[in-house]
């Protein structure tokens, strides 16, 4: 049985039980807890998952073509990737049968037009509101919140976040103007505005988000102060006090970072601060999972700092702060597979039931990802000048409002400008 045999290869500590199409019994692994039953409902299953098994083991289960009868699909996952972690094997089995789809997106890497990201957007984003209400916190933060402390709520983690970032964007004054690449439905942008004074554009590409972001703006009363455009940030022209993208970068892909930054450091004032949210990679390079790319998220990567920050050095920008945030992500993604989890039946009445397993899969295997593999999340700040922030870190400490000091750098250039 081929796919036995991978597993084999694959599971040294816990148990899966393997039940083929025939009624065989296959247990693979040490004997010891934990222990999974897995059945398969279709003959062609076990040489179709062992030629591709990095996305046709989560399409079988999509399709309910595999049947978990002892644990759940999250302990299932959990199994593998401890196994994985410990063995190594993640990047093998990513391998295994995606050959000619990750040459396909080698090729394709540096070719990411305005009209191509607008259709990878509306794949994801453009999904009914109802549904990301029935998981994400009030303020629709989609992205990975910062618990400060355990225990918190996902609603007061997700503003402690607001808060960070508001602080590493040192907002010294009212009256700044901000850009938000990839504005999502708002939350950040309005925050910045309520809390902090400034004057906001955000940019997305997702009509949903665009059409959410400028309701809540109005109801809020902050539609002159915060502006939310359907644009693609390449489009967007002038001179910006602060840059902040927040879960955008992911979609830009490698071959085009050289763009981003460029475009960065031509909006960015002289003395202007960006900070840049992004998932990434604390290992070295490699292929994003073939199944998030087909299914979740297409067109989209992820890059570990060795491959971003020679780009950032060459635009002309300057690195000031970086920070690692590891298990925080995981945390977020607990709360929302449980709300999620909590509110099937709904979001089923919206789908489908392969729907709902599609999101579960997303849901569990990147949260188990951020746990036992190599990703994380990076906060970078950058700047054009390097007395733009002050030299040491005290201003991000964080007051009530998230607002960080209120003083300007207290010290002269240490540079002088040439008139």
């Amino acid at each position: 049985m081929l796919l036995r045999s991978l597993l084999q290869t694959a599971i040294r500590q816990g148990t899966v039980r393997l039940i083929d199409a025939s009624d065989r019994t296959f247990l693979i692994g040490d004997g010891q807890a934990p222990v999974c039953t897995l059945r398969l409902k279709r003959r062609h299953l076990d040489w179709s998952i062992a030629l591709n098994p990095s996305i046709r083991l989560a399409e079988a289960y999509m399709n309910g073509l595999i049947v978990i009868e002892d644990g759940t699909l999250y302990d299932f996952l959990d199994l593998m990737a401890r196994n994985s972690a410990k063995v190594g094997l993640d990047e093998h089995w990513l391998k295994l049968g995606t050959g000619a789809l990750l040459r396909l997106a080698r090729r394709i890497k540096r070719h990411n037009p305005i009209h191509r990201a607008r259709r990878n957007v509306a794949h994801h984003y453009d999904l009914s509101e109802e549904l990301y209400r029935l998981f994400l916190d009030e303020d629709m933060q989609y992205s990975c919140a910062y618990f400060r402390d355990p225990g918190i709520s996902l609603e007061q983690a997700q503003l402690e976040k607001k808060r960070l970032l508001t602080a590493k964007l040192y907002i010294d004054r009212p009256g700044l103007k901000v850009l938000d690449i990839g504005s999502g439905w708002g939350g950040l942008g309005l925050h910045l505005a309520s809390h902090a004074g400034c004057d906001v554009t955000g940019v997305t590409l997702s009509v949903e988000q665009h059409r959410v972001s400028r309701d809540r703006a109005r109801a809020a009363g902050l539609d002159r102060q915060v502006r939310f455009d359907f644009r693609d940030y390449r489009e967007i022209q002038g001179s910006f006090d602060r840059i902040v993208s927040v879960g955008m970068f992911e979609h830009v892909r490698k071959g085009n970072y050289p763009e981003f930054f460029d475009k960065i450091r031509d909006l960015l004032a002289e003395d202007g601060v960006c900070v840049l949210h992004t998932i990434g990679r604390s290992n070295e390079p490699g292929p994003i999972n073939p199944f998030i790319l087909k299914y979740i998220f297409p067109g989209s990567d992820v890059s570990c700092l060795s491959e971003v920050l020679p780009v950032v050095e060459r635009a002309g920008l300057l690195v000031t702060d970086i920070e690692v945030l590891r298990l925080h992500y995981a945390e977020t993604l607990r709360h929302w597979r449980e709300r999620f989890q909590a509110n099937r039946d709904r979001i089923r009445e919206l789908y489908d039931e392969r729907f709902c397993r599609m999101w579960e899969i997303y849901l569990a295997g990147t949260e188990l990802s951020f746990i036992h593999q190599d990703t994380v999340v990076f906060q970078i700040q950058f700047v054009k000048h390097r007395d733009a922030v002050p030299l040491t870190r005290d201003y991000m400490a964080l007051s009530p409002l998230g607002t960080g000091s209120t003083g300007r750098a207290s010290y002269p250039r240490l540079v002088q400008q040439a008139p």
